[in-house]
């Protein structure tokens, strides 16, 4: 159990993934109609993986939180999906996409995961192409690309600015399909509680039917985790409301190691923060970057004018604005990566450079693309010496075809126009690269239980490159997971149907209910909202964008003693055995107070800057992060040891025997 074998297998990086397809172990076609397979979580990752192990003849039951699978944050993803298809024909290929991934990540990953990543990027496109998804299609019909944050080429596949939507629907049909045919059994309004383990193996949960609170037992002969991320430990992120790390969390404490906890990404393209009442926060797609270049005013005088109300961006003079991600990176410009993007945001406001009332936001301005389009369409359209306003409307209907719906999402909330005036953005929690420790496989430290898509933290290092979430999501599901689980299967054909009368089924059930009974008893001083958002300041004050010794010390101590009072004084309404979303709240935020102190924990034995993790005390004189590679370059596994300041680390050495680490510039 304390021995982690990654499983990678021998030989040439390119040839890994294809030599391990034809050495493991396969469940024949007649022998796949006698095995269940539970997968928690129906988002792109656990929608594409349910619908594969469906059509491949496996017996499939999910289970999601929400009353549809179409409603997985998965469909909150803007902007695109990653591919190395070089449609383009700018010099794309797949190690050029494999060593971005890496390099975006600070070489933090495993080098034959993200290979085979960019080895199945591709066939991500076809099959979701052969679901009707409604990429856009430049002018000679082909599929369009536009770049994003930390590449050199354009690799992005989109559909405006609802990718991940249009994919999900693509996910969802798939297993429609197989619901249909009897393949999938789902369960909706069903949360994941236990992972129970009969003989050391995965074999079922224990879940809360979220409508009437029945405790009920499924069983399986393998459980794939695929339930995201647990980004809203922070309270304020752009998750939607109800994403938690219970079914992550759970499967930990059932002794799967927990990776990388506080690699946690801020993206740096987000609605800022409008008062303290706000409960989550809106993403604007990176995306955006493509188009918009983000500054800051040069003085002090203006930004504190800007501020007050008395100056208007627009009054701005060109030669008075600082556009200070082409300044300081001016190979990549405003397409750095998201953790490069956000510190230079942070130190630029730190400085006094803000432009909203609180002094924490920076401008997104599109006037010159605007501009730039404009006058592109007035040529090709014959129109001769277009006056200005003729180039700003025809440049406007250029960027509405673009990014139409963000523009007016943006409005919606800010209540200003983007077209006429520039957009306001600041950093926000977005997405977790830490999760559940998994070898080549996706199998965790507990055989039979396998993690995907954002719920593992195979792919993305330190810091997720843009548009690469969705292309793990559904690499995973369609293309890996299938055929990897076949390897563990093969052993279970003649096992039969796993009985839930076991003894190991009535110690799981017992552990939930004695919870649940828990969490109902306390003294009900403080309502559940009240814990989630001081363990989020916390969060975000200590562990957030930037972490020094002192901090993180402080950090454990002030979530260890807020979790203590949580438990004693938490209130939670209405009944246990009933519809009861305060109830369903409170194991979550439970759940996020146990997982905020790892998370520090995690921060503070990792003494170097890298990616996302920026520790204040390494740090190049340029305020880069600064790497340790021969001391830390190892992915962080942590194994439940009943107590949580007692998790014990276990180092899963990475091993880069292809490409050379270097610092990582984007100057």
């Amino acid at each position: 159990m304390g021995i982690l074998d990654s499983k990678v297998p021998k030989g040439p990086l390119a040839d890994k993934w294809t030599q391990h397809k034809n050495d493991i172990d396969l469940v024949n076609p007649a022998n796949k109609r006698n095995i269940d397979v539970i997968v928690v979580g129906t988002g792109l990752a656990g929608g594409s993986a349910a619908a594969t192990l469906a059509e491949l003849g496996y017996n499939v039951k999910t289970f999601c939180y929400q009353d549809s699978p179409r409603r997985a944050h998965s469909i909150a993803a803007q902007g695109g999906i990653n591919a190395s298809k070089n449609y383009q024909g700018d010099g794309d290929s797949n190690y050029r996409l494999f060593y971005d991934t890496i390099k975006g990540g600070d070489y933090r990953s495993r080098e034959a995961n993200v290979y085979r990543l960019a080895e199945v990027s591709g066939n991500i496109i076809d099959q979701c192409v052969a679901q009707g998804v409604p990429f856009a299609r430049e002018y000679g019909g082909l599929l369009d690309n536009r770049s994003f944050g930390g590449v050199l080429v354009s690799r992005t596949f989109y559909a405006k600015g609802q990718t991940g939507q249009q994919l999900l629907l693509g996910a969802y049909s798939a297993m429609n399909r197989q619901i249909h045919r009897g393949k999938i059994q789902s369960y909706t309004r069903h949360e994941m509680l236990d992972l129970v383990k009969v003989d050391g193996k995965a074999r079922g949960i224990i879940a809360r039917n979220l409508v009437t609170g029945e405790i009920e037992r499924h069983s399986a002969h393998a459980v794939v985790i695929a339930s995201g991320g647990y980004g809203n430990l922070f309270f304020l992120s752009t998750y939607c409301m109800g994403a938690n790390v219970m079914a992550a969390w759970r499967t930990y404490r059932r002794g799967a190691f927990f990776a990388n906890p506080c690699f946690t990404q801020i993206h740096p393209t987000c609605i800022p923060v409008s008062g303290e009442h706000q409960s989550k926060l809106t993403l604007m797609s990176e995306s955006l970057r493509n188009d918009g270049r983000i500054w800051v005013p040069k003085k002090l005088e203006d930004a504190k004018a800007i501020r007050e109300g008395k100056l208007k961006p627009t009054e701005l003079k060109e030669e008075d604005r600082d556009y200070y991600l082409e300044r300081r990176y001016p190979a990549f410009g405003n397409l750095v990566p998201r953790d490069v993007a956000s510190r230079a945001a942070k130190e630029r406001c730190d400085a006094g450079y803000g432009v909203n009332k609180t002094g924490e936001a920076v401008y997104l301005d599109f006037a010159a693309a605007i501009e730039r389009y404009g006058t592109e369409k007035a040529y090709t359209s014959g129109i001769q010496d277009p006056d200005s306003e003729t180039i700003k409307k025809l440049g406007e209907e250029v960027i509405e075809s673009k990014y139409g719906n963000l523009f007016q999402m943006y409005e919606k909330i800010v209540d200003q126009n983007p077209y006429k005036t520039p957009m306001m953005i600041y950093p926000a929690v977005h997405y977790t690269m830490g999760g559940l420790w998994v070898d080549y496989n996706l199998q965790t430290t507990v055989p039979g239980c396998y993690s995907i898509g954002e719920s593992n933290f195979s792919d993305h290092g330190a810091n997720r490159l843009g548009a690469s979430a969705l292309m793990q999501g559904l690499a995973d599901g369609y293309f890996v997971l299938p055929y990897t689980i076949g390897d563990y299967l093969a052993d279970d054909i003649r096992t039969g149907k796993i009985p839930t009368d076991s003894p190991e089924f009535d110690e799981a059930e017992k552990h939930v209910t004695d919870r649940i009974s828990k969490l109902m008893s306390g003294k009900g001083l403080h309502s559940v909202d009240y814990y989630h958002k001081k363990l989020g300041k916390i969060m975000w004050d200590k562990c957030g964008m930037s972490r020094n010794e002192k901090d993180l010390k402080e950090a454990i101590k002030e979530i260890a003693a807020l979790r203590k009072d949580f438990w004693e004084n938490v209130k939670v309404t209405g009944e246990p055995n009933s519809k009861n979303q305060e109830l369903e709240k409170a194991g979550r935020v439970a759940d996020f107070l146990e997982i905020g102190e790892l998370f520090a924990k995690d921060a503070l034995e990792r003494n170097e800057s890298c990616g996302g993790h920026f520790r204040e005390e390494y740090q190049t004189p340029e305020g880069e992060a600064l790497r340790d590679d021969e001391n830390f370059k190892y992915v962080a596994a942590w194994e439940y040891k009943g107590e949580h300041k007692d998790a014990k680390l276990h180092k899963d050495d990475l091993k880069y025997e292809n490409i050379e680490l270097k610092t990582r510039s984007y100057k």
